[in-house]
């Protein structure tokens, strides 16, 4: 029996993952309410994220004699049909091409389970008309969060027993940054969802002093007065709490008794908060939400980042955007700013310089401190990143924060700070990113920029040492 060759494979997977494609696209734009349908459907999205990367990763990535050269300026620009040629006499190749044929048998097996289930997808209504490019949709959507945004709204429409006197609480817990109120955003903008409450009313707090507490209070009563009085419907409130610090079980308990006295008994609480020990608020199991995986984030990027143009027609542009992916650290507001900055630098040499500089940015961040500088964002902690307009100094970040999209931004954006020629004195506001999307939040930074060392100090350091510093 005769081995299968890898442009065949290669092609056998292309068109198996356009099959999956197809069937995932038009169920995102469906109001989907069977909970298996929808976890037969995220094991065939996450199968199909697999399927793109092991195929980009096939296609693009250096083997044999051009993984000796790790530089950003390989020859990643032959041609594809010549690339597996030589993969054919590599043992690396050899490798791609047996975990390209197991993701083509995975894929293909589970396209077959879900035939059935592709049928079924016609009789649920559509969300909104299907748009015309997919990089339209990751830009405005949320991007693969269609299970957990139906277990938010399974939670808020399952009516409770008459005479029900505890008030629902669904704790959704993760870490910052990955969308949790974005995700509870887009449940409470479903029609259903806002016919279903009266009013739905927010609350961001670090803690809940006594003050707080009665203010929120009184709005809380005050509207449902009115309520009561222009309705007499047994409709409930809706309230979301984003605790943006840690918060205990004292304050919790005067926040929780405080809304049982001023809202209706059929009312509900949605709690976000990135620490775990929330889980125990909640009269049902939390959502957990984590960064998508690295080959699900490789989709979104690409998508994002070549919009409309074929990423097969420029294979090194390809290599270095996965390559660049990779030190992102699955930030999704990472990929919009430099998916951004690359669009709008379409040029090899750019690219290439980016990411050298990222690379360099991010190992001498991590030789410091130990630490990825993603990570240390997420965390909230000082971090340092370099300018690729001015080598001698470093950005660093205190802290970073987000604001309303009611609230002032500041005018001075990251990509002009770090990859431009804006230098602003002393510390200094930063814009990191505008959210296109429910609850419409601004991304700030707080910074400012610092010199480094001169060059001469650390040369008579190195000839002192007799170690050559560069």
């Amino acid at each position: 029996m005769s081995k299968p060759m890898p442009l065949d494979v290669e092609d056998c997977l292309r068109r198996v993952l356009l099959r999956a494609q197809v069937i995932i696209e038009e169920a995102m734009g469906r109001h989907i309410t069977n909970h298996a349908m929808l976890l037969q459907l995220l094991m065939l999205r996450d199968a199909m994220h697999r399927g793109h990367y092991t195929l980009d990763n096939f296609r693009y990535q250096p083997h044999g004699e051009e993984a000796k050269d790790q530089g950003v300026s390989h020859s990643s620009s032959l041609s594809i049909v010549n690339s597996v040629k030589r993969l054919c006499f590599s043992g690396s190749g050899a490798s791609a091409l047996k975990e390209m044929q197991e993701t083509l048998e995975n894929l293909s097996s589970m396209i077959l389970e879900v035939k059935e289930l592709a049928l079924f997808l016609t009789s649920y209504p559509r969300m909104y008309r299907q748009p015309y490019s997919m990089h339209l949709q990751l830009a405005n959507c949320m991007f693969g969060r269609q299970l957990e945004a139906q277990v938010i709204i399974n939670f808020l429409m399952c009516r409770q027993p008459h005479g029900h006197e505890e008030l629902e609480v669904l704790p959704i817990i993760g870490p910052g940054y990955v969308g949790k109120s974005t995700l509870v955003a887009h449940a409470c903008k479903v029609e259903r969802v806002r016919d279903h409450f009266s009013e739905i009313l927010f609350l961001q707090s670090h803690d809940f002093t006594d003050n707080e507490l009665a203010i929120f209070k009184e709005e809380c009563a005050r509207k449902y007065q009115n309520h009561l009085s222009n309705s007499d419907k047994d409709i409930g409130f809706l309230v979301v709490v984003e605790l943006v610090g840690d918060l205990n079980e004292d304050a919790w308990n005067r926040l929780y008794s405080a809304l049982k006295q001023c809202v209706p008994g059929c009312s509900k609480i949605i709690v976000t908060s990135k620490f775990d020990k929330i889980s125990k608020f909640g009269t049902t199991q939390a959502l957990t939400l984590r960064p998508p995986s690295h080959e699900a984030y490789w989709y979104f990027f690409k998508t994002l980042t070549f919009e409309s143009i074929y990423p097969e027609m420029h294979p090194r542009f390809t290599y270095l955007a996965m390559e660049i992916a990779k030190g992102l650290r699955s930030s999704i507001i990472s990929a919009y700013i430099t998916a951004h900055l690359l669009r709008d630098n379409f040029e090899i040499r750019f690219w290439c310089k980016f990411l050298a500089f990222l690379r360099g940015s991010f190992h001498k961040h991590a030789s410091n401190s130990g630490k990825h500088p993603i990570d240390a964002l997420r965390e909230n902690r000082p971090t340092c990143f370099g300018r690729i307009a001015a080598p001698s100094e470093d950005l660093v970040i205190y802290c970073q924060h987000q604001l309303c999209s009611e609230e002032k931004v500041p005018d001075i954006r990251l990509q002009d700070v770090v990859y431009g020629s804006a230098r602003p004195h002393g510390k200094v506001e930063i814009l990191v990113w505008k959210s296109l999307i429910p609850p419409y939040y601004s991304y700030v930074y707080t910074g400012e920029i610092q010199e480094l060392k001169t060059t001469a100090v650390k040369r008579k350091r190195s000839t002192k040492n007799g170690v050559a510093l560069c």
